[in-house]
């Protein structure tokens, strides 16, 4: 009895032994996996930390990057503003120079129309003159030798000559009364327009402008007119400063032409309206210099000019191209090196007023 008993204690020790064993095992286990924890907290926070510092000098990196873009972005937004700036001023320059040239052309022109008219004037005015005096001469003697047939022949003479001064006289008011129209400051409103009188009228000027400038220059005009066309609404000064840049490079071309080549050359220019569906069309057409294919695409383009320095701004087409588009229109140019070139202006019968 005494060794089962002896042997139960073992068991119980043995047990309670194992027992602590165990727990202690546990407890070490839970102590370490605590302290890992711990470490591992530890090391994620310094982790966290030291990303944070990263960030912030990353952020502090970028935000002082920004600020260095920013200020190069507005000095070179200044810049450009100052070019931009300059470049309307110089471009208004030129506009200027363009529409002073234009208005030089027209005035010449118009000095050689109404030259023509005031001559009249001025010779039959004369001649009036002494006719009246042949009169008085005449009425002064007693009455029996006054012969009364010369002196109706004189009196019709002076009633002749009185007429062709009106007529002269009301000629040369109407090419003021053009030249007004032409170079005043254009209203922008449309208006009914005789697009006819108004070619017929322009081409005249430009033509009588280069021979004012130029007497020993002459050239051949033809000009057809559809009639059917009758009126249209248009900005008339506004469709006139387009024919009469295109009129002026159509006798600035045939004129370089003859300068270039034998006597033998005739210059031509001719102008021709008329009416396609509903649409009516102005044909200019020279035989002079015509324009390089390699440079076509680019003759509506603002400053672009094939005259030499200080001869063209290089802004009458690109002016006439904006001017045509905003009627609703459009402008085509046909044309062979050395050959011709034919400009074609097409506007609506009816525009939007």
């Amino acid at each position: 009895m005494q060794l089962i008993a002896i042997d139960i204690e073992y068991r119980v020790i043995i047990g309670i032994s194992a027992m602590v064993i165990l727990f202690t095992s546990f407890l070490v286990s839970f102590v370490i996996t605590q302290r890992k924890k711990l470490q591992y907290h530890k090391d994620l926070n310094l982790l966290h930390e030291e990303q944070k510092k990263i960030l912030t000098e990353q952020n502090d990196l970028l935000e002082k990057g920004v600020q260095q873009r920013t200020a190069q972005l507005f000095k070179q937004k200044e810049e450009l503003q100052t070019t931009l700036t300059n470049l309307r001023a110089a471009q208004a320059q030129l506009i200027q120079s363009e529409k002073m040239a234009s208005l030089g052309e027209l005035a010449a022109g118009i000095a050689h129309e109404i030259q023509n008219p005031l001559n009249f004037v001025n010779n039959f005015s004369e001649v009036s003159a002494e006719l009246i005096e042949e009169l008085k001469v005449e009425r002064s003697k007693v009455r029996s030798e006054r012969d009364e047939k010369l002196e109706n022949e004189l009196l019709n003479d002076i009633l002749h000559n009185l007429k062709k001064i009106s007529f002269h006289g009301k000629r040369a008011d109407s090419i003021v009364k053009g030249m007004l129209q032409h170079a005043r400051t254009s209203t922008g409103q449309k208006e009914p327009t005789n697009i006819n009188a108004l070619v017929n009228e322009t081409f005249s000027l430009s033509y009588h402008g280069f021979r004012a400038k130029d007497k020993s220059f002459n050239a051949m005009i033809e000009t057809h007119f559809d009639e059917s066309i009758g009126t249209i609404e248009v900005i008339p000064q506004d469709i006139g400063r387009v024919l009469l840049n295109i009129f002026n490079n159509a006798f600035y071309s045939v004129l370089e032409k003859k300068k270039q080549v034998n006597a033998a050359f005739e210059p031509l220019v001719s102008v021709k309206t008329e009416r396609a569906g509903a649409k009516i069309r102005i044909c200019v057409r020279d035989n002079g210099l015509g324009i390089p294919q390699k440079v076509i695409d680019k003759i509506f383009q603002p400053f672009f000019t094939t005259k030499p320095t200080g001869q063209g701004t290089g802004l009458g087409l690109s002016l006439s191209y904006d001017i045509i588009k905003a009627h609703g229109g459009d402008i085509k140019v046909n044309t062979q090196e050395e050959e011709f070139t034919e400009f074609i202006i097409q506007l609506p019968l009816k525009q939007n007023v």
